[in-house]
């Protein structure tokens, strides 16, 4: 039990702060601006990690390759201690299970992002922080807006999005265990 306890405990750590990376990522990747709520949150938790890597990493075109690092190493140093506390450490296993540690990080914040979009377009909020989730979602349902229109004056685009990312999940945790 105190494993599966820790291990928990780790993995929240990682989804904050792995998650964090992944949002700075985006973020700068989409060009929104750091000046609000939550650009100021994301750099609070991590310029620790971000700003040493970027001194060693320069970004590729609009892709912040610290960031993205930043949250690999992340999910390294989880799998590195939970592989630690069985007693077995194998250096292949543990990239591998970081590998697809970040993935589904991605994809989890992904379907978090879109899930707190749809609330705030129910609400009609006129926050700042609405307006940079607008900013993050806007391409990730474009695609889909184009296919599928609206039904009864309803935008059913993020509630296809999310099945799609739970299938990816599902597609995603399928091909992990055959690793």
């Amino acid at each position: 039990m105190a494993f599966d306890i820790v291990s928990y405990l780790l993995e929240v750590a990682a989804g904050l702060f792995g998650g964090a990376c992944l949002l700075r990522l985006f973020m700068q990747w989409q060009r929104v601006p750091f000046g609000n709520p939550i650009g100021r949150f994301v750099f609070a938790i991590t310029d620790w990690l971000v700003l040493p890597l970027r001194k060693v990493l320069p970004a590729i075109g609009r892709i912040d390759t610290a960031s993205l690092v930043a949250a690999y190493l992340i999910e390294c140093a989880q799998w590195l201690l939970i592989l630690a506390m069985r007693g077995h450490i194998e250096v292949d296993w543990l990239l591998g299970m970081a590998l697809f540690g970040l993935i589904r990080l991605a994809i989890s914040a992904m379907m978090a992002l879109v899930l707190v979009y749809a609330i705030l377009s129910w609400i009609q909020n006129d926050s700042p922080m609405a307006d940079v989730i607008d900013r993050l979602c806007e391409p990730l349902l474009r695609p889909i807006r184009k296919v599928l229109p609206l039904v009864g004056g309803l935008d059913l685009s993020p509630l296809v999005l999310l099945v799609l990312l739970q299938v990816a999940l599902m597609v995603l945790t399928a091909a992990f265990r055959g690793f």
